[in-house]
């Protein structure tokens, strides 16, 4: 839940961007159809975050309003849950050895967001939290 505004729809982008491009008509003039001038690429800032026993390193993350997030987990020890609530987002880290997880979505609205582990890990489990700053 974003704690600065708590009545917002989801902040956070969808976890899948698209590009989309609409073609022209070559119609009767015979001219090859032509692609739409490309809006400028937005930022894209790439966090390692590492998942083991009961924390997540960093467990503060801050990125800038605008920027598209790419998050790359991977676990040290058993699998793990990545839950961003206000993205939409809840999926699983691998174990130790099993592969990562990446996942993209953009940071839209200034705030401060929280993610947790979603997959009951042992003992520690509920203090397993972080938190993205988005900044404007």
């Amino acid at each position: 839940m974003n704690r600065n505004n708590p009545q917002h729809a989801p902040a956070l982008g969808a976890a899948v961007l698209l590009a989309v491009f609409a073609l022209g008509s070559a119609g009767a003039t015979g001219k090859a159809p032509t692609l739409p001038q490309e809006a400028p690429e937005k930022p894209v800032q790439r966090i390692r975050i590492t998942a083991e026993r009961f924390s997540f390193t960093p467990s503060r993350i801050k990125v800038k309003a605008g920027t598209i997030v790419e998050i790359v987990a991977e676990s040290e020890d058993t699998s793990h849950g990545f839950h961003l609530p206000d993205a939409g987002i809840d999926t699983q880290i691998p174990a130790r050895g099993k592969g990562e997880l990446r996942l993209r979505f953009e940071a839209t609205q200034p705030g401060t967001y929280f993610f947790e582990c979603s997959r009951p890990c042992g003992a520690g489990h509920n203090t397993m939290r972080g938190t993205i700053v988005v900044e404007d």
